[in-house]
């Protein structure tokens, strides 16, 4: 079973989500303060943190800033509806997805189940090593290196790096990124793909080179370096 922490001021949506949440296989348990919920991210066994932005106290964004200066849990940030500029933000910080107020407690469980099997299929992975020039990744440990030095990514990172290297020449499309790495089609709109790249071109270096737009198809790793 796998533990999640809601972290939302919203008592009742939090119980309801608790309720749902546990009919789909998970442990949930719930704060509702960013402090708390930032303390209790980082030294709780968790395997993914629901965030809501507007808490009391210290803000989603202030908790997410925290979790991150020591944890990669992955992250879905809960925005306002239409609020581009928290979705943006969030995604900027480091968040792995977001799900926008008010929404369907189905579409949360099926984000949630989309990160397990992220994990589940990079720990059952544990022979195949990736390496894309001065790029190695080990799946099943999570480890990403560039010349010898360990990077530091996300889970929704990792998982488009990984698209990228097993397809490495190749163009990999935006529907397919959505599909395998965040675990939801594509929407219009939509651009947590691009501020995802965007963050991995920066961690690796050259990125910009390396990771290469192919318009109106999707992205590219790459084989020269």
């Amino acid at each position: 079973m796998s533990n999640i922490l809601i972290v939302d001021d919203d008592i009742e949506l939090c119980e309801m989500l608790d309720e749902y949440l546990r009919l789909e296989g998970f442990s949930v348990s719930a704060v509702h303060d960013g402090k708390s919920g930032a303390e209790q991210a980082v030294n709780g066994n968790y395997q993914a943190i629901v965030l809501d932005v507007m808490l009391p106290g210290q803000n989603g964004f202030d908790a997410l800033k925290q979790i991150r200066g020591s944890s990669l849990i992955p992250i879905i940030m809960l925005t306002a509806k239409g609020d581009d500029i928290d979705r943006i933000l969030g995604l900027e910080m480091g968040a792995d997805d977001y799900l926008p107020k008010p929404f369907n407690p189905r579409e949360l469980a099926a984000r949630l189940k989309a990160i397990m099997r992220r994990s589940e299929q990079n720990s059952g992975n544990a022979s195949s090593v990736l390496e894309v020039g001065k790029l190695v990744m080990k799946p099943s440990s999570r480890k990403v290196s560039w010349d010898g030095q360990d990077m530091s990514l996300t889970s929704t990172e990792f998982a488009i790096l990984e698209l990228l290297m097993r397809n490495a020449g190749a163009a990999v499309s935006k529907e397919s990124l959505y599909e395998k790495a965040l675990g939801r089609p594509l929407e219009q709109y939509d651009r947590s793909i691009d501020m995802h790249i965007s963050h991995l071109r920066r961690k690796i270096p050259g990125g910009e080179h390396l990771i290469q737009t192919i318009r109106g198809t999707g992205y590219q790793l790459t084989l020269e370096q």
